[in-house]
């Protein structure tokens, strides 16, 4: 009866750099869908409901990385490495001198902007990311309307468990 107030929207975190194309982009995607029908092929559909955070040329955290890492998709066990994070640009550190921690990382991050891959776009609610890649930000937000079209369920739906069910 009340599951409606347990339901709460997405928490959705840009951390964005204007400079960097796949970063406008992302953002731009990003802003369309709580603002205009989606997905756009579907003229009638509503927006997507999300609370956007943008958070504008400051790298995550040490321990906001270390969540992030969590939430991306990996083939093995253990999480991906710190370099997930830095980009191919001409003054990013090369291999052997690039940070091997998350405190390195954004510290990097914060003294030479270019050398991070951004955007970084996190579904805090949903445990999803998608670093420097506007394929996965729309992933993220396919897997959202998905949800809101009854696609996928909430993992946690309240099922009451007793005589009635």
């Amino acid at each position: 009866m009340f599951s409606a107030f347990k339901r709460s929207l997405p928490q959705i975190s840009i951390f964005h750099n204007p400079s960097s194309p796949p970063s406008v982009n992302a953002l731009n995607l990003l802003k369309a869908a709580v603002s205009s029908p989606y997905p756009p092929s579907k003229p009638n559909a509503p927006p997507l409901q999300f609370d956007l955070d943008v958070v504008e040329s400051t790298p995550p955290t040490p321990d906001q990385l270390r969540t992030i890492l969590s939430y991306l998709p990996s083939r093995s066990a253990s999480l991906p490495p710190p370099s997930t994070f830095l980009s191919s640009h001409p003054t990013a550190p090369s291999p052997g001198e690039q940070p091997q921690t998350l405190d390195g990382v954004t510290k990097l991050a914060s003294s030479n902007p270019s050398a991070f891959k951004w955007p970084v776009v996190v579904d805090w609610s949903g445990g999803r990311a998608s670093v420097g890649d506007v394929e996965g930000v729309k992933n993220i937000l396919e897997e959202i309307r998905k949800r809101r079209d009854g696609e996928v369920k909430d993992d946690d739906e309240y099922k009451p468990k007793g005589w009635f069910s």
